[in-house]
């Protein structure tokens, strides 16, 4: 395995996923610089930098001196802002990191791309081509938000292979903090509540964890992988919920209990993932 970056770069710590890759960096000994647009967070104990990613030269400046950077900074979900402003944006704050990247010699970029490229959100008029949904079900985005990731991930493979900086995009599943936990009960009267994303979650804990596990991987070129919890967020069996919701899709190898939907297992593969947390383990107070 070749030898991991020390100094890391973490854009939007100020986001629910930054401010937990953040502190899972520095917690394993990492030199972190935190950024984003808006102030530093509370109880932050670690360099800050504001600076909008949308200048090409802010981000320069940011990742200068820098040996790698997770990249979690865009507008993070469908629906928040207007959609051109959605792609237009997100696919500007990417490019600008990945060339960046590129014109100063980072040894590794990690950056959040999202299962929104897999055909998010699923429902009754557009459902999974299958289940467990894998990296093959991509590129199938169903909004400009998924759009920009995917775009991205093409932006990631040409400048990859440009630069021979090794690329780590994380499609990351539906990040749960203890707070959304507490509205894990309200979802169970309706398997249709959540049919969007098949069920699928990732505690913040292993998202954080999931960067590093990207920093450190021994990857090459660029490569994109789901990251998802090993069950869903429902108290249903998966076979259950996929025959009550989805009962024409076709369902490949056997589902056991509640095993996820979204398949975590080449992201196990190739970045040495590990979920270690869920919703099984307690609900908070």
């Amino acid at each position: 395995m070749t030898s991991s970056p020390q100094h890391i770069v973490v854009t939007g710590a100020a986001g629910k996923a930054g401010r937990a890759a953040v502190a899972d960096l520095l917690e394993h000994g990492y030199r972190v610089t935190a950024t984003d647009r808006t102030p530093p967070p509370d109880g932050l104990d670690t360099a800050y930098l504001r600076a909008d990613l949308t200048d090409h030269g802010q981000v320069v400046d940011v990742l200068d001196g820098a040996d790698a950077v997770v990249h979690l900074a865009n507008i993070p979900a469908p629906g928040l802002r207007p959609a051109a402003r959605t792609l237009t944006e997100n696919t500007t704050m990417n490019a600008h990191v990945f060339l960046a990247a590129q014109t100063l010699g980072l040894r590794r970029v990690v950056w959040a791309s999202s299962e929104t490229t897999l055909g998010l959100a699923f429902g009754p008029d557009t459902p999974p081509r299958y289940a467990p949904v894998d990296e093959a079900h991509y590129p199938h985005p169903e909004s400009t938000y998924a759009l920009s990731k995917v775009l991205s991930e093409t932006m990631a493979e040409h400048i990859s292979t440009w630069s021979g900086i090794p690329f780590v995009g994380l499609r990351l599943s539906n990040i749960f903090t203890d707070e959304d936990y507490r509205r894990v009960p309200s979802f169970q009267g309706d398997a249709r509540s959540r049919m969007w994303n098949l069920w699928g979650y990732i505690d913040v804990r292993d998202a954080a964890a999931s960067c590093r596990n990207a920093l450190e991987a021994d990857t090459t070129g660029s490569v994109n992988v789901i990251i998802a919890a090993e069950d869903t967020i429902m108290e249903t069996p998966s076979a259950a919920l996929m025959h009550e919701v989805f009962p024409d899709v076709e369902i490949r190898g056997e589902l056991a209990g509640h095993e996820t939907l979204l398949s975590n297992a080449l992201a196990r593969r190739l970045i040495g993932f590990e979920p270690r947390h869920g919703w099984r383990q307690g609900l908070p107070a």
